[in-house]
């Protein structure tokens, strides 16, 4: 008896041990898969982002490409606006169209390159001539000759400007 009660243990024993292994190699296939999961959300959380990164560069590119060609009918009104004109009734109605596109290219972003008084940034600005002057700093902008533009840090026109050498 004694014997089948050793034999009996052994075979607990043995069924035991082999559970444990059965339970630890499913624990490692389970940590496997988990792992692997995480790793597949990470992955698809970064192509969200880069995919809606790239459709906003894409949009941003094709509002510059459209805003560009529109630069010079606001160039023309700015012209116009600043112009002499006798009839004022006909210039507040340039003022106004004025002021109804500066507020479109707010509304899309689009902001004016600030440049009197700035210091010359070739990232922004175009120099098309230079002038000596002691009372202003070295590189600094004294006239705007044309308006820049930007969209976000993105430059869609560089300012014209008179550099101070």
């Amino acid at each position: 008896m004694a014997e089948k009660e050793e034999i009996k243990e052994e075979v607990e024993e043995s069924i035991e041990i082999k559970e444990k292994d059965a339970l630890q190699a499913k624990q490692v296939e389970l940590d496997d898969l988990n792992d692997r999961y995480k790793r597949i959300m990470a992955e698809f959380e970064n192509y969200k982002k880069r995919n809606q990164k790239e459709k906003e560069n894409l949009y941003n590119s094709v509002l510059g490409d459209i805003i560009i060609g529109m630069l010079p009918i606001m160039d023309n009104l700015d012209g116009a606006v600043s112009s002499e004109c006798k009839d004022e009734k006909y210039k507040q109605g340039v003022e106004l169209v004025q002021k109804q596109f500066k507020d479109f290219l707010k509304k899309n972003n689009v902001e004016e390159i600030k440049t009197e008084g700035e210091l010359f940034d070739p990232s922004l600005h175009e120099a098309i001539s230079m002038i000596q002057d002691p009372e202003k700093q070295s590189q600094e902008i004294v006239q705007e000759y044309r308006k820049g533009y930007k969209i976000g840090d993105k430059v869609i026109r560089h300012s014209m400007v008179v550099v101070n050498n």
